[in-house]
């Protein structure tokens, strides 16, 4: 048996729950989301209150002038007592769903609809009701929407609309069947505009005219749905630059900031799988199972936040990229996820900067009676295979193939040569090539032909 299908406007609130519901997912879980509609907000509501104070003032500078007598001084309190709302309302501004907030801003609405709909109690003259209601009084409803417009979400925004509608109706219900009359004046009008039922109509001081009323229902609505659309889309704006500060914050997590500005503005996939040369960098912290016995796990972890905020600095400063961290050991590259001429001179930079780094950690940690550490490093270049592994739910941007093996081989070698780093030659002539040098580094030398375990031929490296 199939489903009935909802009503269309069943369908539309469905359609609002799920888009709230979805927008209260992604702030949970996006701290970047959750820290931007908070920002978002507060800025909005204190703008707002600001531009609700400076309008306010204005409309009570303007009163004197449209209405000099003491009865003004109703209307002048009343503006006093909507600042104040307006404060109080900054005061209990937060993010999500608040029945205070609401309950403030119905108390604004309705306040301003009591204050149109029934008489000033300081006015001296005899007047209808009705004659008051009519005033062009509800051009200030309009005043209030735009101004909730900078402080409210979309949401609220369409509820201010339908809030004022509905009690301009009940205002318009009490006007019609409680408010004040005076039939002579009626009577008046009829005599005097006889036989101009339109013009009677317009003059009679005891007329509510309800199509006019509803006239202003209708455009309200109309005007509140228009800004309650540009607000959801200012909201899906943020919604998506929040998403995108996460994915930055992520790249930077393994790229120099410089390359993240470049991978944020690029339309290429860089995760797609290719081959191209790169240079490749392990290092390790020698002897870091010993240290773990002999220390606190405290100063464990506090040894391990230096070494990898040293070693992030190293890579990210030579435009390298942090590929992984392997517990006590980093892996990086330097030509990911785009090639560069100089990735590995970069490279041996990099290593240099890292034994520089590791002298000066060393330093601090003697003052502080700890034991120094010492560093291995290992460097080569060539091709690998780059791009996404794994499943689609989990998938890593991963850079694989011999050059990598190669360079985990020399790190490890750095024991059976006793040195801090070693350093292929491949990479040390690409690294002279790109630099125009017929030479290496200067802090290098040559060493004899080392066989690394698992491959058949030896290999020419040097150290430092």
């Amino acid at each position: 048996m199939p489903i009935p299908r909802l009503p269309p406007p069943l369908r539309f609130l469905e359609r609002v729950r799920k888009m709230q519901e979805e927008e209260r997912q992604q702030a949970r879980s996006n701290p970047f989301l959750a820290q931007a509609l908070e920002k978002e907000k507060i800025e909005g509501h204190r703008l707002a209150i600001i531009a609700r104070t400076v309008a306010l003032g204005l409309v009570g500078l303007l009163l004197p002038f449209l209405n000099f007598s003491p009865s003004v001084l109703y209307y002048e309190a009343t503006l006093l007592l909507f600042i104040a709302l307006g404060w109080l309302q900054l005061r209990m501004a937060s993010v999500g769903y608040s029945k205070a907030e609401l309950l403030l801003i119905f108390a604004d609405v309705g306040l301003l609809t009591l204050l149109f709909t029934t008489p000033n109690p300081f006015f001296s003259q005899n007047i209808p009701t009705a004659f008051m209601y009519r005033f062009d009084n509800f051009i200030y409803f309009f005043m209030f929407l735009a101004l909730g417009t900078l402080a409210y979400s979309y949401r609220t925004v369409w509820a201010m609309g339908t809030w004022v509608a509905l009690l301009w109706l009940i205002g318009l219900g009490g006007v019609s069947w409680l408010g004040q009359t005076i039939p002579g004046l009626s009577e008046a009008a009829s005599i005097a505009f006889e036989g101009h039922p339109l013009i009677r109509e317009e003059m009679d001081p005891n007329s509510i005219q309800a199509g006019v009323r509803v006239q202003e229902i209708l455009v309200f609505l109309i005007v509140a749905g228009i800004l309650a659309l540009k607000g959801w889309r200012s909201n899906q704006l943020v919604m998506r630059q929040a998403n995108i500060a996460a994915e930055r914050a992520n790249l930077s997590r393994y790229f120099p900031s410089s390359l993240v500005d470049v991978l944020a503005a690029t339309d290429r996939d860089i995760g797609a799988v290719r081959t191209q040369e790169v240079a490749v960098l392990f290092t390790d912290i020698v002897g870091f199972t010993q240290f773990a016995e002999q220390h606190t796990p405290e100063e464990v972890m506090d040894l391990l936040r230096h070494y990898h905020a040293f070693v992030e600095r190293s890579i990210f400063q030579n435009g390298g990229t942090l590929d992984k961290y392997l517990g006590d050991g980093v892996m990086a590259t330097f030509g990911t996820p785009e090639t560069k001429p100089g990735d590995a001179a970069n490279a041996l930079k990099a290593a240099m900067q890292l034994i520089e780094e590791t002298e000066s950690f060393n330093k601090e940690l003697e003052t502080r009676g700890i034991t120094p550490i010492s560093v291995s490093i290992g460097v080569h270049f060539g091709p690998v295979i780059l791009g996404d592994i794994g499943p689609s739910r989990r998938l890593e941007f991963a850079v694989v193939g011999d050059t990598v093996n190669v360079a985990s081989r020399l790190e490890a070698s750095t024991r059976e040569l006793g040195c801090r780093c070693v350093v292929s030659e491949e990479l040390i002539r690409q690294a002279a090539r790109s630099e125009g040098k017929d030479h290496p580094e200067k802090a290098f030398s040559a060493r004899d032909p080392i066989k690394l375990r698992g491959r058949q031929n030896s290999i020419n490296v040097w150290t430092v």
